[in-house]
């Protein structure tokens, strides 16, 4: 600082009033007065020096790139490898189709390119036709020696059904240009066999009583079973009647069996919540659905025809007394 200093002048004086926790060891003391604030920098700083220190993580980045690494591919290569193996054990057989089948698929092809099928449905109560069968089921069978099902009920409710709507009984000619009517009823019944789904026919429906339909269906069922079923017996009927409720189906679309115009669904029984003179009850309900050509059956008479099958079965007393 260019000062002049005098012989036998003081060099420098101790402030013995000075706090000691300075730390430096005996700096100038002009220069520590004059400059007090630079002395006390480095711990005002102190966390800027320690900066680097915080930021040791950051140069840890790298570890944190551990699945990365090589050494976490093996477990997929091994799953991959496990897979491969049981890849190896898939296999295809071919079984060539039995002439019946090839006819079966032929047949309802040619239902699909020929006619102009339309589906319909409604849902029936099943509750008094139940009933009708638990309370009456003893007497019938120590009549008529055979037991009293569904299918009879339906079967000649279709009858009567056919009887009001004739159309639905007719067909179209091979060559399109006329309707043929038949006063004669000729329901085809679908029944499970070893080759698969069969139609035979119960011929002259509309002079059949209960017990009549029951022992022809009885009869179909177990010769079905034998594969005893003739092929004249699956050609003839008017309509047919199909039950995949046996199976637990709710609902669905039957295929016309050609040459006929009409097929009727029946579903499974399943308890539903509806309505009753405005009370939510729980009643055995079954969907049915009719499949109809609309080339020759018009909506209207569709659905005419469903609701008479509907209101003989939720009570079957005017199948008896010819009220429908």
């Amino acid at each position: 600082m260019e000062d002049t200093l005098n012989v036998g002048q003081n060099f420098f004086e101790i402030d013995t009033a000075a706090s000691p926790s300075g730390g430096a060891s005996a700096p100038k003391a002009e220069a520590a007065k004059a400059e007090p604030a630079k002395t006390e920098a480095p711990k005002a700083e102190a966390p800027k020096t320690e900066a680097p220190k915080a930021e040791a993580p950051k140069t840890e980045a790298p570890k944190a790139e551990a699945p990365k690494k090589p050494e976490s591919k093996p477990a997929p290569t091994q799953q991959a490898s496990s897979a491969k193996v049981s890849t190896g054990e898939r296999t295809e057989k071919r079984e060539r189709m039995s002439k019946m089948r090839q006819v079966i698929s032929r047949r309802l092809k040619d239902a699909q390119n020929t006619t102009a099928m339309l589906t319909t449905f409604n849902e029936v109560d099943m509750s008094s036709l139940m009933e009708t069968r638990k309370e009456l089921q003893e007497d019938f069978t120590k009549r008529h020696g055979v037991k009293l099902g569904f299918m009879s009920f339906f079967v000649k409710a279709a009858t009567k059904a056919l009887q009001s709507s004739p159309i639905v009984n007719a067909v179209i000619s091979e060559d399109g240009k006329e309707i043929i009517h038949r006063n004669y009823i000729d329901i085809s019944v679908a029944v499970a066999t070893p080759a698969g789904l069969l139609v035979p026919v119960i011929r002259n429906c509309e002079t059949l009583s209960f017990a009549d339909i029951e022992k022809n269906l009885l009869d179909l069922g177990a010769r079905g079973k034998d594969n005893k079923i003739a092929p004249e017996e699956l050609s003839g009927g008017t309509f047919t009647i199909s039950n995949g409720g046996v199976f637990g189906s709710l609902m669905g679309t039957p295929i016309i069996n050609l040459p006929q115009s009409a097929i009727l669904g029946m579903h499974a029984v399943v308890n539903r919540p509806v309505v009753v003179k405005d009370q939510i009850v729980a009643r055995p309900m079954m969907y049915l659905a009719l499949t109809y050509d609309h080339r020759i059956i018009d909506g209207r008479e569709a659905v005419v025809f469903l609701k008479k099958i509907k209101s003989a079965v939720e009570d079957p007393r005017k199948m008896l007394l010819d009220l429908i």
